[in-house]
């Protein structure tokens, strides 16, 4: 009996996909945030003029991410790896993919449970725990930072995020507007042949639909329907 290589499926996630969770976002947030535009919390800039409001921002979000849990979409997601392989290139910081049980996860904007060293950014550590603090040091001796992709930063995933598209046999895209770069560019690597399924529920200017399967429904009732119509083919 020959058995069938398992089809390579490509799944670029967005913000949507973390919404239903009740991830908010740097708006939802309200409060102290509504004074500042994200860039004053998020860049290296941020960083050197007020290192103490930097850390209290990724600490709130930290925590708020520990109260959170997968959702359906999530775990769909996890349990499709039984039929196809299946990495997922996320633009989201948290970790709800890999707690749903994906095993094969890329950040292209970097991981909020994770930090690393401001004097060794070859050293990153995972964190249990919400709050990092002025004076939490690496094993150098350097403060520690969250693991984030800040704005006016290189985004240190992206070549490999190419190279795993253009080996994609289907490419999934959920929950995000593809406005936004460098992770927009990805389309550029779709592979001619591949299959292109758009879950959300308005298709972003520009999608040709003769060309994209689009479904339009949220990120987690779009990715069962997705699930049925692939199971469908196997």
């Amino acid at each position: 009996m020959i058995l069938r290589e398992r089809k390579k499926i490509y799944v670029l996630t967005g913000a949507g996909m973390s919404a239903e969770s009740g991830i908010m976002t740097f708006r939802d947030m309200g409060g102290l945030w509504q004074q500042y535009n994200i860039e004053e919390v998020a860049s290296p800039v941020a960083w050197r003029n007020n290192q103490e409001l930097v850390l209290r921002f990724y600490n709130q979000r930290r925590k708020q991410l520990m109260e959170c849990q997968p959702n359906d979409g999530h775990l769909i997601l996890a349990q499709l790896e039984k039929h196809f392989d299946i990495t997922i290139v996320t633009q989201n910081v948290d970790n709800l993919h890999e707690r749903a049980g994906s095993t094969s996860v890329l950040h292209l904007h970097g991981e909020l449970m994770k930090a690393r060293s401001t004097g060794n950014p070859g050293y990153i550590t995972t964190l249990d725990y919400w709050e990092l603090k002025s004076g939490d040091l690496c094993p150098e001796g350097f403060q520690l930072r969250p693991h984030i992709v800040w704005f006016g930063e290189d985004v240190p995933e992206f070549t490999n995020a190419c190279q795993l598209m253009e080996g994609a046999d289907i490419v999934v895209v959920v929950g995000t507007s593809l406005s936004v770069y460098p992770a927009a560019g990805l389309m550029r690597y779709i592979p001619q042949n591949a299959a292109v399924y758009l879950i959300d529920p308005v298709c972003p200017a520009g999608i040709d639909t003769t060309v994209v399967h689009h479904i339009a429904m949220p990120a987690s009732a779009g990715i069962k329907k997705l699930s049925e119509i692939l199971l469908q083919h196997i």
